[in-house]
């Protein structure tokens, strides 16, 4: 075996996809911003050269530290991380600061450029989980030591979230951290337990707030209200299939221009599979199908469980968030506003990607393998 304290050079075919990514993902994310020219006198430029700066240019350099800060001092912070995301998520609520649009308080507004700090508090549960659960794992099939804090630390995350309300943001996390409770020795019986409180919340939920409940309808129902609920989905079908096999080209889209919502955001890649079509929409898949299983058997060859609990919990979310905002650009999920990761606008969601990206990439500097001999 090798010597896992002996740093050896980052995982190259992670940081290779992770170029392809960031580089393709800001080409269509520039193509799909000149559907903004059209509308309402938004600034192409702008927007434009604040997903270059903060997210490209800002990730790119959170991610080069990240990667070069050895991954177990996290355990070291992880309450503070995780207590200062919290706080941080909850300062959206204060006067003057935080900035609702849609119905949802989810930003905090610094004037020259606002953040989304859910963001971040992704990150410090995953650290936060994966501090925990890699001490008490021997004990994880416990009620006491395992399962009831597992759902205090996912219940307080999810309280936050849900005052937003970013339903969408809890549930993936939620997800990421079952993975995680997985990983560690859960038993799948009480993995069944939670999985069935979770769906009986969701279901809460969605009577609670009835657009929860409006996303599920519209996925069978879209045809029935093509101007209204079923809008979105209506013209993403028509954008994906007016792509055909090959795509209009770069920069033809013509959906993005005045009937595509949010073409920068969750419709980003009915815009690029319009212009790529069929094989073009392909071979992005592959990639990011590509990137989540190199991200998965680097936490297989972990140092230690913390390492492969951070990484799982990390891909976890990634894989979630890409595979759900594809799926409902085809009409196979609910729409949920969640980012297509590397492409859709949101400098806040590329930079913290590229951070995670980072530990990621520490993680796989630790990795252990086997000799030859």
């Amino acid at each position: 075996m090798s010597n896992p304290t002996t740093p050896k050079s980052p995982d190259l075919v992670l940081v290779g996809l992770t170029v392809l990514l960031v580089l393709g993902g800001f080409l269509i994310f520039s193509s799909a911003s000149l559907g903004l020219l059209a509308r309402s006198g938004a600034s192409y430029t702008s927007v434009a050269m604040s997903q270059f700066l903060f997210g490209v240019i800002g990730g790119s350099l959170g991610l080069f530290i990240m990667s070069n800060i050895y991954y177990r001092t996290w355990r070291q912070f992880a309450f503070y991380i995780f207590g200062a995301t919290i706080l941080l998520t909850l300062a959206v609520f204060i006067p003057g600061l935080g900035m609702t649009h849609g119905g949802a308080t989810r930003w905090l507004d610094f004037r020259f450029t606002t953040v989304q700090p859910a963001e971040l508090l992704k990150i410090g549960y995953i650290i936060y989980v994966a501090t925990w659960l890699s001490g008490t794992h021997r004990h994880v099939e416990s009620w006491r030591y395992g399962i009831l804090p597992f759902v205090a630390m996912t219940g307080v995350t999810g309280i936050v979230l849900l005052l937003q309300p970013d339903t969408d943001t809890f549930l993936i996390t939620a997800a990421a951290g079952a993975a995680m409770f997985i990983v560690a020795g859960a038993r799948w019986r009480d993995v069944a337990i939670l999985a069935t409180a979770a769906i009986l919340l969701l279901t809460v939920v969605a009577f609670m707030r009835p657009y929860v409940m409006d996303r599920f309808m519209t996925l069978f129902t879209y045809e029935e209200d093509r101007l209204g609920s079923g809008y979105q989905i209506d013209q993403s079908l028509i954008a994906v299939g007016s792509g055909g096999l090959w795509g209009r080209g770069y920069g033809q889209s013509i959906q993005k221009f005045e009937y595509l919502p949010e073409p920068i955001g969750d419709s980003v890649f009915a815009v690029f599979a319009e212009e790529f079509g069929f094989v073009g929409a392909t071979i992005l898949v592959l990639l990011i199908t590509g990137f989540v299983f190199r991200g998965l058997k680097i936490a297989t060859h972990a140092a230690d469980l913390f390492g492969t609990l951070l990484v799982v919990g990390l891909m976890t979310v990634i894989a979630l968030q890409a595979f759900l905002n594809v799926a409902a650009m085809i009409g196979l999920a609910p729409v949920s506003g969640l980012p297509l990761p590397f492409v859709s606008h949101g400098g806040t969601a590329l930079f913290t990607l590229l951070c995670a990206l980072g530990i990621v990439l520490n993680v796989s500097k630790y990795r252990v393998t086997r000799s030859s001999t």
